[in-house]
């Protein structure tokens, strides 16, 4: 099993990498959405934002982005990034658990990007449907830490939750189970 999922990530990638160099992923809208406080999600960390130039490990668990993070996810995440270091790759979190609110900003972002709630939802779930605002899902980078974790994450329990996102991952199997088939996208 091991070789024929190594197989699909080898041809897989090609085309996952093309998708990653378009403009559509650089153009994600940014700014304070109208009617919020004036706090920026993104960069304030009780909303579980990064700050800028801020690089989070899953080692970093005085921001909420981690720390709230399901217990069982952040175990398993800690140790991936563990034995990945050892063989010289490097995780970020890129983002964690998000608050109700910020999911929502994300969300009304997409929906002004994509045109409608049913093309947003490909890549951003409603606050009630995420699981990052449940704790159960994480966003690693850079892309050589995704990849690392795409062919190893199943060891620790931790999958690639969808086709279109390279970096999202949940605990969708035991350690050293078999993960399932990613979602095409978060609507599934």
């Amino acid at each position: 099993m091991p070789e024929i999922r190594t197989k699909f990530v080898l041809l897989l990638l090609p085309a996952v990498l093309v998708a990653g160099c378009s403009t559509a992923a650089a153009e994600w809208p940014t700014g304070v959405a109208s009617g919020s406080s004036g706090s920026d999600p993104d960069t304030d960390p009780a909303q579980g934002g990064i700050p800028s130039g801020k690089d989070l490990t899953p080692f970093d668990t005085s921001y909420p982005a981690v720390s709230n993070l399901d217990p069982g996810l952040l175990k398993a995440v800690q140790q991936a990034a563990t034995d990945a270091r050892g063989r010289g790759i490097e995780f970020k979190v890129t983002s964690g658990w998000r608050s109700k609110a910020y999911q929502q900003r994300l969300l009304e972002e997409g929906i002004q990007k994509y045109g409608s709630l049913e093309n947003a939802r490909q890549y951003v779930n409603t606050p009630e449907k995420s699981t990052h605002v449940s704790g159960k899902a994480v966003d690693i980078g850079p892309t050589d830490a995704d990849d690392w974790l795409i062919r190893h994450g199943d060891d620790y329990g931790l999958c690639q939750a969808y086709s279109n996102e390279l970096w999202h991952f949940e605990l969708l199997t035991t350690p050293g189970g078999t993960c399932p088939a990613p979602l095409p996208n978060a609507a599934g």
